[in-house]
């Protein structure tokens, strides 16, 4: 079966992204875009919250990264992926400043993706927040999907 991979907004936005100077930045558009080469391995999913977010900001960046999620299925805001974003932030692993990438994480884990793919590593693929997100999704008789960046996602 093709493994499912729920894109955060990080992704478009690194895809589409000019050019940085930036070498943490290059490097992780670089990445972005060699990960993107590969995506026919994966089933992709995005939800309304990130074509709302891709749609921010200039006009003419903001239609580069919508034109990339064009094709790529929705995954609904339900009432279970609301829920489990408010006990993300009300049980710790997500900070209530952060409530909108407890949502990306519920909507990946309430629709049983197997990754949720992400360049936000203060917030969602943070090593010291993952075990924690689990366990709230355990207890939520879910299972967290697999968070890692491009890199991580790669084959080699």
């Amino acid at each position: 079966m093709t493994p499912s991979v729920y894109l955060e907004t990080t992704i478009p936005s690194y895809l589409t992204a000019w050019r940085s100077r930036d070498l943490i930045k290059a490097a992780h558009q670089e990445a972005t875009h060699e990960w993107w080469d590969q995506r026919n391995k994966f089933m992709l999913y995005i939800s309304q919250l990130v074509v709302r977010e891709s749609a921010g900001g200039d006009p003419e960046a903001a239609r580069d990264r919508l034109r990339v999620l064009d094709d790529i299925p929705l995954l609904d805001l339900n009432e279970p992926a609301e829920s489990l974003a408010r006990d993300l932030v009300e049980s710790g692993p997500v900070p209530a400043k952060a409530a909108v990438d407890a949502l990306h994480i519920a909507i990946a884990t309430v629709h049983g993706m197997d990754y949720l793919l992400t360049w936000n590593c203060s917030h969602i693929a943070n090593a010291t927040m993952r075990s924690e997100i689990e366990l709230v999704c355990q207890r939520n008789g879910l299972i967290a999907p697999i968070i890692c960046t491009p890199i991580e996602l790669m084959e080699v």
